[in-house]
């Protein structure tokens, strides 16, 4: 039970957790100028804003496809009474919670890059949740998984993108 809450809370949030790792794994596509520096830092682009967006809503997509093809196992929302824009609702919400973390960073003096923890793993948690509430408050159970599982993922993902290159830091 506990298992299969986990697993679907994870499958749920998929497109938040590609929205958030976009803006690395697209950062070789052009037009990266800040959206802020003063105000966000240098790594916060329009085009990590973009993709983020983008790959939220491809991804939610995506997932609404299987879950018509039959692949609905992991679903533990009926995906043909969500829209489309229900993606890009979550991927605006992941990467506008790490655009408002990282003003935060910047006011209390954090360069960018440099780890805040707790508020980096939890940044774009939040910002999802709070976007998706737009159209539908996920149960409380799947909630309190994600919150909890959710920053070991995000340093994992981290951890392996540096050991990959990918990521100038570990954290």
């Amino acid at each position: 039970m506990v298992t299969s809450i986990i697993i679907k809370s994870l499958y749920f949030f998929l497109p938040v957790y590609f929205a958030n790792m976009a803006p690395v794994l697209f950062k070789w596509l052009p037009f990266k100028k800040p959206i802020s520096k003063k105000m966000f830092g240098k790594n916060k682009t329009w085009r990590g804003l973009i993709v983020a967006i983008l790959v939220g809503g491809i991804v939610f997509w995506a997932q609404k496809l299987l879950f018509n093809a039959g692949f609905v196992s992991l679903a533990f929302i009926d995906y043909h009474d969500f829209p489309i824009y229900y993606g890009f609702l979550l991927g605006i919400g992941a990467i506008l919670g790490d655009l408002v973390k990282s003003y935060y960073k910047r006011k209390v003096g954090i360069k960018p890059g440099d780890s805040w923890l707790f508020f980096d793993q939890e940044d774009f948690v939040i910002g999802a949740f709070l976007f998706s509430l737009f159209y539908y408050v996920p149960p409380i159970e799947i909630v309190f998984t994600l919150f909890l599982v959710s920053p070991f993922l995000h340093m994992a993902a981290n951890y392996t993108g540096h050991l990959l290159g990918i990521r100038e830091k570990p954290l």
